[in-house]
């Protein structure tokens, strides 16, 4: 499957695949490091690029260099102290799955002269392994445990880039920001949290650009979905845990009612439909409380969850949503009515259709949003698709024929601080087009 964004390569125009990968198959790694170098020094000396950069490399320079970061800045250094990581360590998600990540990878990177790193959601550095000798010349570049690798400190880079556009990403040679990271390959893939979709962490292989190879990044993503598949079965086992502590209670009711987990996932229910998922508030307590999809329900606590018991009443319409794009990897919809208020996590996607669809309140249709998207108004079938999963989750808050927020609603959105930051893993023309427009301002809200 293959995306819209295109690159160019010594004249040759190429379609990028679903992975980031920065090589081209077939290409020679030094004769391509020599045009990423022309490239970098011709795009920060005032001169005419010779090629275009990748859209994900050209629009991370733009982010960073509006932060005034130098491109001739050395490395980040350490930044957490020894208490720190380890605190941070135990602490994190991906403690244990250090066995399977360790056994999936490590043997990859000696073999290629590459370190493995696992850092956090921030992009700070908590494990470092592979050979001393790759180590050593690791130390001179901040590739060290307790280095922060966020973008608005070292630059365009495999692990700050790739959290920042939420995808898996390799960054090459003179692709990188800063110059003294030129010798580098760093291919990441981010690792989230199946349970809420959240940011945990990252696994990076960094290594010589000479050694870098187009398949790395394809095995450094297959073992972060590896990595979310395990994370999910301790959530599957965590769900059966609190299905059994609530079978006695749930046989003894003859109302609806349905158990779930801290995060609302649905453990099991009684005398009513089976609902996948509840979004509950983000600090939720005891007691009557307004919930999408059911309505007013009862809270009550149980170890592990909760019980809810829907209470039937019509639910008081929406009056205000939120649409907040402050945080790349966590796009969210809040939604408002006098019956409450509560939150959605939104995929890439669907943050993007929404935004679409802020800027354009007399709404679009399928072919329209599928050029904003695609450049292709004849892909309407995948965006009617996106738009079916979309209204299923927000009732009546997004309208049909055309595509549209309900005009009763008070739309607002919430964004960086510069919008050139805006939804930055997304290579949509429209969106594109939008932050180059909105670029030093914040956004309309």
């Amino acid at each position: 499957m293959k995306t819209h964004c295109m690159r160019e390569f010594s004249g040759v125009i190429v379609a990028q695949q679903q992975l980031d990968t920065a090589l081209p198959a077939g290409t020679d790694p030094r004769e391509y490091a020599r045009l990423l170098h022309r490239v970098h020094e011709a795009t920060f000396s005032g001169g005419v690029p010779p090629a275009r950069p990748r859209p994900v490399i050209a629009d991370s320079w733009e982010r960073v260099r509006r932060l005034g970061i130098d491109p001739d800045r050395r490395a980040p250094a350490p930044v957490l102290r020894k208490e720190e990581i380890e605190q941070r360590r135990n602490t994190s998600p991906l403690l244990e799955l250090l066995p399977m990540l360790r056994s999936s990878l490590v043997s990859v990177a000696e073999d290629a002269g590459h370190v493995m790193l696992i850092t956090d959601e921030k992009g700070r550095i908590l494990w470092r392994e592979g050979p001393s000798s790759v180590r050593r010349i690791g130390d001179g570049l901040g590739l060290v445990e307790g280095a922060a690798w966020e973008e608005s400190v070292a630059g365009t880079n495999g692990i700050g880039t790739a959290l920042v556009v939420d995808r898996p990403l390799q960054v090459y040679s003179a692709e990188h920001y800063l110059r003294g990271l030129h010798p580098l390959t760093c291919s990441c893939a981010p690792i989230h949290d199946p349970r809420d979709g959240k940011l945990v962490g990252a696994i990076d292989l960094s290594g010589a650009a000479v050694t870098a190879h187009p398949s790395t990044l394809g095995l450094v993503n297959a073992t972060a979905q590896l990595a979310e598949s395990q994370l999910r079965c301790v959530h599957h086992a965590h769900l059966e845990r609190l299905r059994v502590v609530a079978a006695p209670l749930l046989a003894k009711l003859r109302e609806k009612a349905l158990v779930v987990d801290e995060n609302g996932w649905t453990a099991a229910v009684a005398h009513m439909d089976p609902v996948r998922r509840v979004l509950l508030p983000k600090r939720p307590e005891a007691g009557n409380i307004w919930l999408p999809v059911l309505g007013e329900c009862r809270m009550e606590p149980l170890p592990g969850g909760w019980l809810l018991r829907p209470i039937d009443t019509e639910p008081a319409p929406a009056t205000h949503v939120v649409l907040d794009l402050t945080h790349p990897s966590e796009p969210s919809l809040s939604v408002t009515s006098q019956s409450g208020e509560w939150t959605r996590r939104l995929t890439s996607r669907h943050a993007e259709l929404l935004f679409l669809l802020s800027c354009n309140r007399e709404g679009r249709s399928a072919a329209q949003l599928a050029a904003d998207l695609f450049g292709d108004q004849d892909r309407e079938v995948t965006v009617r698709a996106e738009m079916s999963r979309l209204r299923r989750h927000l009732g009546g808050v997004v309208q049909s024929r055309p595509y549209r927020f309900n005009e009763k609603l008070l739309v607002s959105v919430r964004g960086p601080e510069d919008a050139a930051a805006l939804l930055p893993g997304s290579c949509a023309p429209a969106i594109r087009r939008l932050r180059g427009d909105l670029a030093g301002q914040r956004l309309p809200g």
